[in-house]
C-alpha cells in the first residue's frame, strides 16, 4: 500500500535500517549440537541480562520425560512463564537490522558489519544463547473477537531476557518465530519470511511515525522451511522460517491477567490459574513497581493499595487512548484487537494482518477473518475501550468494579479526543491556538476524504492555499472558498467555493 511504502521509506531513512541481499553466501550451518556449544559473542558481548520478570513472577519448569518436553502443548497452571528453548534453524542469515533499535541496547555495527551480521544470524535466530539469556514462553489468555478463548500464551514467541543498558533503560528481548512452546497448540511455533518482513518494517515505521510501539531489532531468515497455505485456497507451499528480534520494556498484556478467569458463561472456558489470587496480586505488584514506579512511589502503604490500583488503571486507560488516537491519525488498522494483543504499557504489539488506509473508508477491515467487521478502522477506539473493561474485570477484587468503571468513563473518551484533536490540528497546521470549532473542522476533512475516497494522497500531497495575506499548507483535498490553489487539483477534488474558509487567523504561516 502506498501509505505503508511511504512509512517504510521514512523508517529506513531515519532508523538506520540496513539490509543484506538474500542471495549472499550464508554463514556455516548451525546444528542443534552447535547451538548447545553456546559460542562466546564479541559484538554482543556487552549485553548484560537481568531477568527480573523470571525472578519476581512464578515460572514453570517443564516436567521431565518425553511427554513433558518443553515444547509439548499443555495447560500451564500457577505460572506466568514456562521455560523453553529455541529450535535451531538451518543456515540462518540476516535479512535486515535496525540500527536505531539496536542502538537502544548499546550496539553499534559501524566498522564491524561482518561481525555484527554473523552474531545476529547466530544469536537472534535462536541457534545459540547469549550469556545470561533465559528463554521462556509467557502464559496469557484472551478474548478473541469478543469471546473468551481460555489459555493462549506465546505460541510462536520466546522471552529471551531483559537487557540493562548504560543509559539506565531495561529492554525485554523476544524472539518471534523461534519454535514450539507449551502454548503452540497444534502449530509449529514458526513464522515465515513474508510476515516477518512486514512486522519488522511496520514496527520501525510506526516508531518513526511517532506511534507507541514495540521495536524490531533484527530479521533473520534461514534454509529451514515450513508449509503454509498463503491464500487459504488449498495450494500450500514451503516457505522459509524466519525470526524477528522484538524489543519492548515488557510484553505483558491485558490477557496476562486473564489467566485467573473462572469458566466463561458463554464459552465455558477458564484460565489455567483460576483461584490463584496470590499470583494476580504478585503480578500487579510487579507491573506497577516495574513500569509505573511513580504510581508505586505515591502509594507506598499497604492500606493504600486500592487507590494505587485505581491510579494504575487510569494511567493504562490514558496510554491506551493515546495509542489508538495515534493509530487513527496515521490510518493504521491493527486487525486483531483481542485482549491478548493489548499492551499493559500502551504499546502497539503483535503485527499480524495489519494494514494502512489508502482510500479513506471508516469501515475498512484489514483482517480477512473478521467477517463481522469487529475490528474495522472506525471501531478501534470503541474496541480498545471494551478491552480495557475486560482488563478491569480481570483485576477484581484488587480493582473494585465500580471504581474501575468510573475511571474508564472519566478518562478514555476525553483522553482520546484530546490527543486525537491535538494530532489532527498539527496535521492541518492549526498550531497557534486550539479553537472550539477544530473538532468540526476535522470532521469535515474526514467527510471530504470519505466522499473522494482519498487518504494517502490527502496525507502525503499538500497544496498551497492562500487565505488573505497568509499562505497555508493544508491537505490537498481540503479546499474552501476564498482560497487560491497554486498547483494542480487532483481529479475529483471538491469545488473551491463549497464552504466558507474555516481557517481565519488560526493558520500555519508559510514563513
Amino acid at each position: 500500500m502506498a501509505s505503508l511504502r511511504a512509512a517504510r521509506l521514512a523508517s529506513l531513512a531515519v532508523a538506520g535500517v540496513w539490509s543484506l541481499p538474500l542471495g549472499r553466501p550464508p554463514p556455516a550451518p548451525c546444528s542443534a549440537w552447535a547451538a548447545a556449544m553456546e559460542p562466546a559473542p564479541r559484538w554482543l558481548a556487552g549485553l548484560r541480562f537481568d531477568n527480573r520478570a523470571l525472578r519476581l513472577l512464578p515460572v514453570e519448569t517443564p516436567p521431565p520425560g518425553p511427554e513433558g518436553a518443553p515444547s509439548a502443548p499443555r495447560l500451564v497452571p500457577g505460572a506466568c512463564f514456562s521455560r523453553a528453548r529455541p529450535a535451531p534453524l538451518q543456515q540462518p542469515r540476516v535479512v535486515a537490522l535496525s540500527g536505531s533499535a539496536l542502538a537502544l541496547l548499546g550496539l553499534e555495527a559501524a566498522g564491524r558489519e561482518a561481525e555484527a551480521e554473523a552474531e545476529a544470524a547466530l544469536f537472534f535466530s535462536g541457534n545459540a544463547l547469549l550469556p545470561g539469556a533465559e528463554p521462556a514462553a509467557h502464559c496469557y489468555c484472551g478474548h478473541q473477537f469478543g469471546q473468551f478463548a481460555g489459555q493462549l500464551g506465546d505460541g510462536a514467541a520466546m522471552y529471551l531476557g531483559e537487557v540493562c543498558t548504560a543509559a539506565g533503560e531495561r529492554w525485554e528481548l523476544q524472539l518471534k518465530g523461534a519454535g514450539p512452546t507449551p502454548f503452540s497448540r497444534q502449530a509449529d511455533g514458526r513464522k515465515v519470511l513474508r510476515s516477518s518482513i512486514r512486522e519488522f518494517l511496520c514496527s520501525e515505521a510506526m516508531f518513526h511515525l511517532g506511534v507507541p510501539t514495540t521495536r524490531a531489532g533484527a530479521c533473520v531468515t534461514s534454509e529451514s522451511t515450513v508449509v503454509r497455505d498463503v491464500f487459504y485456497d488449498g495450494n500450500p507451499k514451503h516457505e522459509k522460517c524466519t525470526v524477528v528480534l522484538r524489543m519492548a520494556p515488557t510484553f505483558i498484556r491485558f490477557g496476562s491477567f486473564e489467566i485467573f478467569k473462572p469458566a466463561d458463561e458463554h464459552t465455558g472456558r477458564a484460565g489455567p490459574s483460576v483461584g490463584r489470587n496470590d499470583i494476580r496480586v504478585q503480578m500487579l505488584d510487579y507491573v506497577i513497581g516495574s513500569f509505573y514506579p511513580e504510581i508505586q512511589a505515591a502509594h507506598p502503604h499497604c492500606s493504600d493499595q486500592v487507590q494505587r490500583n485505581v491510579a494504575f488503571f487510569r494511567e493504562v486507560i490514558r496510554r491506551t487512548a493515546r495509542m489508538v488516537a495515534e493509530w487513527q491519525c496515521v490510518g493504521f488498522c491493527h486487525g486483531v484487537l483481542n485482549t491478548d494483543n493489548m499492551s499493559i504499557v500502551g504499546l502497539t504489539i503483535d503485527y499480524g494482518p495489519f494494514g494502512f488506509l489508502d482510500r479513506y473508508d471508516p469501515d475498512h477491515v484489514c483482517n480477512a477473518s473478521d467477517d463481522a467487521g469487529r475490528y474495522s478502522y472506525s471501531r478501534q477506539p470503541e474496541v480498545c475501550k471494551w478491552n480495557l473493561r475486560k482488563l478491569a474485570e480481570a483485576l477484581e477484587p484488587e480493582l473494585p468494579r465500580e471504581l474501575a468503571e468510573a475511571a474508564l468513563e472519566e478518562e478514555f473518551d476525553s483522553e482520546f479526543q484530546r490527543h486525537y484533536l491535538q494530532k489532527m490540528r498539527s496535521k492541518l497546521g492549526l498550531v497557534r491556538v486550539a479553537q472550539d470549532g477544530d473538532g468540526a473542522l476535522v470532521a469535515r476533512l474526514l467527510e471530504t476524504m470519505h466522499q473522494t475516497g482519498e487518504w494517502a494522497h490527502t496525507a502525503a500531497s499538500s497544496g498551497i492555499i492562500t487565505v488573505g495575506k497568509f499562505a497555508i499548507f493544508p491537505f490537498h483535498l481540503f479546499f474552501w472558498g476564498g482560497g487560491q490553489v497554486l498547483g494542480t487539483e487532483p481529479s475529483g477534488a471538491l469545488p473551491l467555493s463549497c464552504t466558507p474558509s474555516p481557517f481565519r487567523d488560526n493558520v500555519l504561516l508559510s514563513r
